[in-house]
């Protein structure tokens, strides 16, 4: 039985967290600071690879690698900067899940969004949020056509690849939670009738920070249903110098495309691959620990702190981190993940899991500082 790796800080005595099951059991798991980067053998692929059986290979991740590259070239031909938010996007859609991106306006996150669409060509809808969007607006509806005496369904804009949900916390609780099973269960329903959604399927949903007015919080269940939460900062001089130009030369023109593009089975592909990506046993332990200091920080980041701390993560940020490493990853270059994946993804994962209280926004902190203290108490492995 694996033992998670966080231990106590402060005091020697603290009760460790407890021992992680795995079903079917794993293999014995290396020690601490070893982690092994072989692909698995058919042993141990049921437990530390995926259901795809059979680890990517050399093939595999070089057409993986062109199509990635494909992408960034295309992205960073139209974007300037902005290549965290590249990253998180891919990502997001790579490990198959929806993105949170807050920021104030004009930082290009319709742009960033499009501009992966046509990358991809792929089916990109906008839905502008506002409080009198109705669910039938996202989802779709039946007309009634008198001609024929019979309903005829009409599919709503969330019927496409990529989904942008412009200031999605102005639209409200009820339009929200039509949302939630499409992002969760891929499908819509109108009419008693199921509609799938296509694949790829990804939410790219926006909030602006700075506007209260006019604004429904999302709840915490929604909030969790997306994979990373990203927060866009502003561009630095030269790249806003370099964003007047681009505006110049027509590079920014909205009728203006991409010239190379990757299509949507070079998509699958890299889905399929990332999901076969090696997790090490330990690996899977750390994420374990960390998910589960967040439900029990006192002992590991002091009473002070934890005071702050309303909730922990729930298991989806133990979920999100499995595939989000997978997928950056391979973004790296890697058929293994690494501790760093774990650690450069800590912030994406968890800021809008770990809730915090009245006191600590009082106070002004931000759930990042929280993150990074429980990162330092849990032992790298």
């Amino acid at each position: 039985m694996n033992e998670p790796y966080a231990q106590d800080p402060q005091a020697s005595s603290a009760p460790p967290p407890p021992p992680a099951p795995s079903y079917p059991p794993a293999p014995p798991a290396p020690s601490a600071g070893s982690v092994t980067h072989e692909a698995p053998s058919s042993a141990t692929q049921g437990v530390s690879g995926s259901k795809n059986q059979g680890a990517p290979t050399d093939a595999e991740m070089s057409r993986a690698a062109a199509v990635l590259t494909v992408i960034s070239d295309s992205y960073s031909a139209k974007m300037v900067g902005q290549d965290r938010l590249r990253m998180s996007l891919l990502v997001s859609l790579i490990a198959g899940g929806h993105i949170l991106l807050e920021s104030v306006p004009g930082l290009a996150k319709t742009t960033a969004a499009s501009t992966l669409a046509d990358t991809v060509k792929a089916q990109f809808k906008r839905i502008q949020c506002t409080p009198d969007l109705l669910p039938s607006d996202i989802t779709g509806s039946q007309i009634y056509e008198s001609a024929t005496g019979s309903f005829r369904t009409v599919l709503g804009p969330v019927h496409a690849n990529f989904v942008l949900l412009d200031e999605i916390n102005r639209s409200s609780a009820k339009t929200q939670s039509a949302m939630l099973e499409a992002m969760q269960e891929h499908q819509t329903t109108i009419g008693g009738e199921i509609h799938p959604l296509p694949k790829p399927f990804l939410v790219i949903a926006t909030q602006n920070p700075i506007e209260q007015e006019g604004t429904y919080e999302l709840p915490e269940a929604q909030m969790d249903r997306f994979l990373l939460k990203e927060i866009v900062e502003y561009p630095s001089p030269a790249e806003e110098f370099e964003i007047l130009g681009r505006i110049d030369s027509g590079v920014l023109d909205p009728d203006r495309h991409v010239t190379s593009a990757v299509t949507l089975d070079d998509v699958h592909l890299l889905q399929d691959v990332a999901s076969r990506i090696y997790v090490d046993p330990a690996i899977r332990n750390y994420i374990v620990s960390i998910a589960y200091v967040t439900r029990n920080p006192a002992p590991y980041i002091g009473d002070e702190r934890a005071r702050l701390i309303k909730y922990g993560a729930s298991p989806r940020a133990s979920i999100a981190f499995l595939q989000a490493s997978r997928a950056l990853a391979l973004l790296n270059g890697r058929a293994h993940v690494l501790p760093e994946d774990i650690r450069a993804l800590r912030h994406l994962v968890l800021r809008h899991r770990l809730l915090l209280t009245f006191e600590a926004d009082a106070e002004g902190i931000r759930s990042e500082e929280i993150i990074d203290e429980i990162f330092a108490a849990v032992p790298t492995p």
